[in-house]
């Protein structure tokens, strides 16, 4: 599949990716050079087919390969479906540069393991709920000390996962980035980025903060950007937070930049809700959350309340660390107050994944709602 994707990119071909494998398409009317479509996560709903051209990636392929000295010696892992923009910008990438490549998407977290050691995978990208599954069955007796590199998309990766993966991969270095299938790279984390952080502009991406009236602002708004890198469109017309205006693009994430450019992350506004007429975000909540909780993954998600309109909820997989969730509710109370600290601990037998490997916040919500 690989010398096939390779081979629609240096012919300049048009085609969308399917899970079987890239399928060839016409190329849109006004457009030049080769486009590919892929879909979005789906973790805001429907997943959405969205079309960038080939020099959109390409433009951060070569960004990347100065960066982080990335060659055609390399190895690269990726641990999802192909047709998702996080998987496929991986295979991409190795394909640019004439790499190896295991595509482990399908596969158990055991058997991806032993993969990733037995090929001598260099490079891997995964979202944080793929690492958290692949570091809850495995031992690090296998041997990981050729993973030089773990770039982190798809969602928040909290200190606790990072220290894990740390003592996990002892051998590679962790770049979380912050992004959407619509803008690629937006952020990407350091050392020195403070906590909360999702880390400063990546090289040659503009970040403006507005409010709602489009202004420009200091304090929490929407983040609009503009950059090489950017989609040209959706595939087809759907409902979306998306807007376009002076080259920038927005998915309609809300948040802050310090006075140092970097950048923090308060949500979705799609996912925003009102608690007794407060505005909460769950993502937020959710980030805090997991700073304090190391024991795996967890989902916050809103459900129902006559009397306040909503309550969160937070799930887990796992009823013996439901004391150390109880100890992180109780921080987030002193700082969030009352409105914004979950009311209800739920424990399912497993936390439901999209095949983009990022949690699917729908079946879990309805989850909980029939649970209370």
């Amino acid at each position: 599949m690989l010398q096939e994707i390779r081979s629609l990119v240096l012919d300049g071909s048009s085609f969308q990716m399917r899970p079987g494998g890239p399928m060839a398409t016409p190329l849109p009317e006004g457009e030049t050079g080769g486009v590919l479509e892929c879909a979005t996560a789906g973790s805001s709903g429907t997943p959405k087919i969205i079309r960038r051209s080939h020099r959109s990636w390409i433009a951060s392929f070569e960004v990347n390969a100065e960066l982080f000295a990335l060659s055609s010696n390399d190895t690269y892992a990726v641990l999802g479906s192909l047709e998702h923009s996080l998987s496929l910008y991986g295979v991409l990438e190795a394909a640019h540069i004439g790499a190896n490549l295991c595509v482990l998407a399908g596969l158990w977290p055991d058997t991806q393991l032993e993969t990733l050691a037995q090929k001598d995978v260099t490079t891997l990208y995964a979202t944080p709920t793929q690492l958290e599954a692949l570091m809850s069955v495995g031992g690090q007796d296998l041997g990981f000390e050729k993973i030089k590199r773990i770039f982190i998309g798809g969602g928040a990766c909290s200190v606790a996962l990072a220290e894990r993966c740390r003592a996990f991969f002892t051998s590679a270095d962790l770049y979380p980035f912050y992004g959407a299938s619509e803008t690629s790279f937006i952020t990407m984390a350091n050392a020195d980025t403070p906590d909360g952080s999702v880390g400063m502009a990546y090289p040659n991406v503009e970040i403006s903060i507005r409010n709602s009236t489009g202004q420009v602002t200091n304090g929490t708004g929407e983040i609009w950007v503009r950059s090489p890198y950017l989609f040209t469109g959706y595939a087809e017309t759907v409902e979306s937070d998306t807007k376009h205006q002076d080259g920038f693009v927005t998915v309609g994430e809300l948040g802050q930049l310090d006075e140092a450019g970097n950048l923090f992350i308060k949500g979705r506004k799609s996912r925003m809700v009102t608690v007794a007429d407060q505005n909460v975000f769950p993502d937020e909540i959710e980030q805090f959350l997991s700073k304090h909780f190391t024991a795996g993954p967890l989902a916050v998600v809103p459900v129902s309340d006559d009397k306040r309109g909503h309550r969160l909820a937070v799930v887990i997989a796992d009823k013996a660390h439901k004391p150390e969730l109880e100890s992180a509710i109780d921080l987030c109370r002193k700082t969030f107050g009352t409105h914004r600290t979950p009311k209800y601990i739920l424990v399912a037998e497993h936390l439901p994944q999209l095949a983009s490997g990022k949690l699917d916040y729908s079946k879990i919500t309805a989850w909980a709602e029939d649970q209370l």
